[in-house]
C-alpha cells in the first residue's frame, strides 16, 4: 500500500479547506485542491467532485463565502473566503482534531504494548 494515494477521512476535507483558506486567503476550488495536494506532498489526491461538494457544504453552513472573479489563466472562477463563523469553526474543529488524533495515538500505542 505504500505507493497508494490516501483516501481522506470523512469530515477532514472540510477542515483542510477551512485551514487552507485561512492561510492562503481567497482561492478558487481548483487552487484549494492543488494546495492541499501540495502540502500533503501529493499523498492526497482530491478530485473536482469532492472539493466542490465540500465547498457547497461549507457555504451552506455559512463558514465560507464565494464571489466570482478571474483566475490566473484569465478564466471566470468562484473564489472562496473564510467567514467569521468559519474562522470560529476552524478553531473548534482544529482543537477537536488534535484531541481525537491524540486519543487514537494512545490507543494504537497501547495496542502495540499488548
Amino acid at each position: 500500500m505504500a505507493g497508494d494515494k490516501s483516501d481522506i477521512l470523512q469530515g477532514t476535507l472540510d477542515l483542510m479547506v477551512l485551514k487552507t483558506l485561512e492561510s492562503m486567503g481567497p482561492l478558487h476550488g481548483y487552487g484549494i485542491a492543488r494546495r492541499i495536494e501540495q502540502i500533503s506532498e501529493e499523498v492526497l489526491q482530491i478530485n473536482q467532485g469532492t472539493i466542490y461538494a465540500s465547498l457547497v457544504r461549507l457555504m451552506h453552513r455559512g463558514w465560507i463565502s464565494g464571489a466570482w472573479g478571474t483566475s490566473d489563466n484569465n478564466r471566470k472562477a468562484k473564489f472562496y473566503s473564510l467567514t467569521r463563523a468559519g474562522r470560529k469553526q476552524l478553531h473548534t474543529e482544529a482543537e477537536n482534531w488534535e484531541r481525537i488524533s491524540a486519543v487514537i495515538g494512545r490507543v494504537l500505542r497501547s495496542a502495540e504494548r499488548g
